[in-house]
């Protein structure tokens, strides 16, 4: 394997700014919703899902993602997502209804924690506007600013930090959009990572407020998460560290089928797969990971770090 060079790079957060690329940062999830295709339900009670942020914070994790809707495959998203409930334009969760779910989580968090770096996982502006008015540093937006054109500039306002995510299609068309040859998908993925970036700067958001994520499982179909985990690090030319979401994710339960007589992995048993994912993700110039077991992605990004520490030397 070719070694990467990770750039050391700030990350420009809402009130102060991370050091990314010397080592890896980790992200732990925190998902307050009744459908996750992780632990949908076990979080959805606000102080179980704090008693859990707490806990992967006392684990090791840099940082917290909060989501409250899930986008998991034939979960109903909208192109505008500020439709009025009812309505056709409606996503699948109101941003009344997410926000309801999510902002006690946030609050509770920060109150026992207040120097706690907290991501709010939504592709909503007025979840992300009230998240961040109540303390949140980052908007992670797996749509790029691609389904709410007031994401932007809610993020440009509050000079949060921001995580851009390509995604392919929509969740309702995930499971029946055909397969791409890897040579495609890369470019796929490289052009909307690049026009995220230019609606960024529309908005006048700097590219250091910025990180990117290639959006594992969001659109792309089983094997081409693979060729696009191989040639991640050909994305490090677009200027920006990456993020990268493979923990417990459908392509790596797949894999492991002939060891659950043909049938997809459950994910409960998904965890050695996602350590394995993730460290090849690092290796391939990630700065951050997404992760939902955090001790273990703590151990595992350190030996990672060491073997591109040792290539660099």
């Amino acid at each position: 394997m070719k070694q990467i060079a990770r750039q050391i790079a700030p990350w420009r957060l809402r009130t102060r700014t991370l050091e990314l690329g010397r080592r890896t940062l980790i992200m732990g999830v925190v998902n307050i919703t009744p459908d996750s295709f992780s632990d949908g339900g076990r979080f959805l009670d606000p102080n179980a899902a704090i008693a859990h942020g707490l806990r992967l914070l006392d684990e090791g994790a840099d940082l917290l993602d909060l989501g409250a809707e899930s986008t998991r495959p034939n979960s109903r998203v909208s192109s505008r997502a500020g439709g009025a409930e009812g309505s056709a334009n409606a996503p699948g969760v109101s941003a009344k209804e997410e926000q309801a779910r999510l902002l006690p989580v946030l609050e509770g968090v920060l109150s026992t924690r207040p120097d706690a770096i907290v991501s709010v996982d939504t592709y909503k502006a007025a979840t992300a506007r009230a998240a961040l008015e109540a303390g949140a540093e980052i908007v992670n937006d797996v749509s790029g600013f691609t389904w709410d054109g007031e994401m932007a500039a809610v993020s440009a306002e509050f000079k949060s930090g921001v995580v851009l995510m390509h995604t392919r299609g929509r969740p309702e068309d995930w499971r029946v959009q055909p397969q791409m040859p890897a040579e495609e998908l890369l470019a796929l993925v490289r052009a909307g990572l690049e026009s995220s970036l230019a609606a960024a700067a529309r908005a006048g958001i700097t590219p250091e407020q910025i990180v990117l994520d290639p959006g594992y499982g969001f659109g792309k179909r089983f094997n081409e998460n693979y060729a696009l985990l191989a040639r991640q690090a050909e994305l490090l030319s677009l200027g920006r560290p990456l993020l990268a979401g493979v923990s417990r994710k459908s392509f790596l339960g797949r894999t492991l089928a002939p060891l659950y007589g043909g049938a997809t992995a459950p994910v409960t048993e998904r965890e050695a797969a996602s350590l394995a994912a993730m460290v090849v993700a690092i290796l391939n110039g990630a700065s951050m990971v997404r992760v939902h077991s955090v001790r273990p992605a703590v151990e595992a990004a350190r030996i990672a770090d060491e073997v591109l520490a040792a290539g660099a030397k």
